[in-house]
C-alpha cells in the first residue's frame, strides 16, 4: 500500500522502541475501527461521512494515540506517530500526488468506444504499463479514457472493478518498480530481473483468465444494453455536425456525426515527466550517500528526502506546463487526493500497533499466524502465499512483505536460491492479494474516487469484496494448486 515504507530508514540507537510482544490484540482496535468506518459510513450515512469522513480517520488516530500515550508514554508515542509521518505517510502521499497529477495532465483525444474489445485492450495495455511505470502510474494514466470511453454504457462498475484488479495490482508484480513490496525486496537484494522471471508465468496465467472473464462479462452486458453508440452533441467543438444527420433522444436532438477525430495525446509533456518521477524512485534505491537527519530519532535518509523533493517539483512542473483546458476537458479535480490523503492518515495511524505485533513475530499476539508458515522447520509456502496475501490486502503490503521475508530467513541470496518457491510465494501474495480490498494498495482507493467522481455508482467496501471473493480468489486458488503448491 504505501511506497515509503519500501525505502524507509530506521531510528538511531538509543530510540524509543515499540516492542510489539507487549502489545495486546485490543491495540487493534482502532485500525479495524477504521477500517470499518470506511465500509459502512458512506452506506449508513453517506451525506455526513462525505462531509466529514477527515474528521472521522483522525478521530479514529486519537483513540490510538491518546490511550497509547497514556500507557507508554508522551516520547514513545511520538517518535511512533514522527516514524509512520516522516518515513510512511508522507513520502506516500507525496508519491501519489505527483503521479495523480502528472497522469491527470495527459488526455487521450478522439473517439475511444467502450465496446468489449477497445476495454479489453485498455485493461491489457494497463497491465502490461504497471510494471514498469507502477500499478499507481498505469492506473492514473489510464482510468480516465476507460471511463470516458464507456461514459456512454450504462453498466460500468464491473469495468472499473476489473482496472483494479489487473491495472492497479496483478499487473505490477513484475519487475521492484510495479509494486512497493518488490522494490522492498530489491532493497534487500532481490535481483532487479529475477522478479520478471519467476513472476511472469503467474502474471500471464491471472492476467489471461481475468481479461477472458472480463471480456465475457462485458460481451454479455454490452448486448444486453443493444450494443449502444455513443451519441454527438451539436455542439461538439473537435467534431461539427454533419447536417440532415441528425435525431432525438429523451428530447433532445443528436447529431451523428460519423467518424470522429484521430486519437491523439493532449499534455504530451507529462509523459516525460513520468519518467522522471520513475527516475526518482529508482535514485532512492540504488544511491546511498549515508547521510540522514535526526528528527527526534527518526532517521530520515537524504536519498529519500531527494525523492521527495525531485517528486514535488515534477508535481509543480506538470501545473504550470500543462494547460489548465487539457486538465478541465481530462475532468481532472482535487477530491479524489484529498480523500485519499485525509483517509489514509487515519490508517497509517492506527496500523501502527498492528505492524509492531506482526514484526514480533512468534513473540506476539498473531504468533499463530506466524507459526502457520513452518511445518517441522520447512517452510509451508500455501501459507505464505495466503497469509502474506490476507494481510496484505488489510495492511500495509510493504512491510507485510518484509514480515514474511524475515520469517523466511531473511538472506535475499538463499531465498533466490533453494527457497526460490517460498520467495515466490511472499511476493505473489503481497501484490496479486492487493487487489482483495479498496485498501489492499494506493491505487485502489483512488481508482474508486475518481470513478465516482466521473459518474460511476462504484461497490461499497464489502460490496467491492464481494466482487474480489467471486472473482479473484477463485483465480488465486487455481494459482495456488498450479504454481504455489
Amino acid at each position: 500500500m504505501a511506497f515509503a515504507s519500501a525505502s524507509a530508514g530506521g531510528a538511531h540507537l538509543g530510540a524509543p522502541h515499540l516492542d510489539g510482544a507487549s502489545l495486546s490484540a485490543l491495540w487493534v482496535v482502532p485500525f479495524a475501527c477504521m477500517l470499518l468506518s470506511i465500509a459502512i459510513g458512506p452506506i449508513a450515512m453517506p451525506h455526513f461521512w462525505h462531509n466529514n469522513f477527515g474528521k472521522i480517520s483522525v478521530f479514529w488516530a486519537l483513540c490510538f494515540l491518546v490511550p497509547f500515550t497514556m500507557a507508554y508514554g508522551f516520547s514513545l508515542a511520538l517518535y511512533e506517530a514522527l516514524h509512520a509521518l516522516l518515513l510512511e505517510y508522507f513520502p506516500f502521499i507525496i508519491l501519489l500526488l505527483t503521479l495523480f497529477t502528472v497522469a491527470g495532465g495527459v488526455r487521450l483525444k478522439g473517439n475511444l468506444v467502450g465496446t468489449p474489445v477497445v476495454n479489453t485492450a485498455i485493461l491489457l495495455i494497463g497491465t502490461a504499463l504497471a510494471s514498469w511505470m507502477g500499478t499507481t502510474g498505469a492506473a492514473m494514466l489510464l482510468i480516465r479514457p476507460l471511463l470516458r470511453a464507456n461514459a456512454h454504457r450504462k453498466y460500468r462498475v464491473h469495468t472499473v472493478v476489473f482496472f483494479i484488479f489487473l491495472v492497479a495490482n496483478i499487473g505490477g508484480s513484475l519487475t521492484p518498480l510495479g509494486d512497493p513490496p518488490l522494490f522492498l525486496g530489491f532493497l534487500k537484494g532481490v535481483s532487479f530481473f529475477w522478479t520478471t522471471t519467476h513472476m511472469l508465468p503467474l502474471m500471464l496465467f491471472a492476467g489471461a483468465l481475468l481479461l477472458v472473464v472480463f471480456f465475457g462479462i462485458d460481451t454479455v452486458l454490452f448486448a444486453k444494453e443493444g450494443k449502444p453508440v455513443p451519441p454527438t452533441d451539436c455542439c461538439d467543438d473537435e467534431e461539427p455536425a454533419v447536417p440532415g444527420r441528425c435525431r432525438f433522444e429523451n428530447g433532445r436532438q443528436i447529431y451523428d456525426c460519423g467518424p470522429g477525430p484521430k486519437l491523439a495525446l493532449d499534455g504530451k509533456v507529462n509523459l516525460l515527466l513520468l519518467i522522471g518521477v520513475i527516475a526518482a524512485v529508482l535514485l532512492s534505491g540504488m544511491w546511498n550517500p549515508h547521510v540522514s537527519f535526526n528528527i527526534y530519532h527518526v532517521h530520515v535518509e537524504l536519498q529519500n528526502l531527494v525523492r521527495d523533493i525531485i517528486l514535488l517539483g515534477i508535481t509543480g512542473l506538470s501545473l504550470k506546463l500543462t494547460d489548465d483546458e487539457c486538465r478541465r476537458l481530462n475532468d481532472f479535480n482535487w477530491f479524489p487526493i484529498l480523500e485519499v490523503g485525509k483517509l489514509f492518515i487515519g490508517i497509517f495511524m492506527s496500523m501502527i500497533p498492528a505492524i509492531a505485533i506482526l514484526k514480533a513475530g512468534e513473540h506476539g499476539a498473531l504468533a499463530s499466524v506466524i507459526n502457520m508458515v513452518t511445518s517441522n522447520g520447512e517452510p509451508v509456502n500455501t501459507m505464505y502465499f495466503w497469509l502474506t496475501g490476507a494481510l496484505s490486502s488489510f495492511l500495509d503490503n510493504a512491510p507485510t512483505y518484509l514480515v514474511f521475508f524475515n520469517t523466511a530467513g531473511g538472506d535475499a541470496v538463499h531465498l533466490m536460491g533453494d527457497m526460490a518457491s517460498t520467495l515466490l510465494a511472499i511476493s505473489a501474495g503481497a501484490v496479486f492479494m492487493g487487489a482483495n480490498t479498496y485498501i489492499g494498495n494506493a491505487p485502489n482507493f483512488m481508482v474508486r474516487s475518481i470513478a465516482e467522481d466521473q459518474g460511476v455508482k462504484m461497490p461499497s467496501f464489502f460490496g467491492y469484496m464481494a466482487w474480489s471473493f467471486g472473482i479473484l480468489i477463485p483465480t488465486f486458488i487455481l494459482i495456488t494448486f498450479v504454481f504455489i503448491a
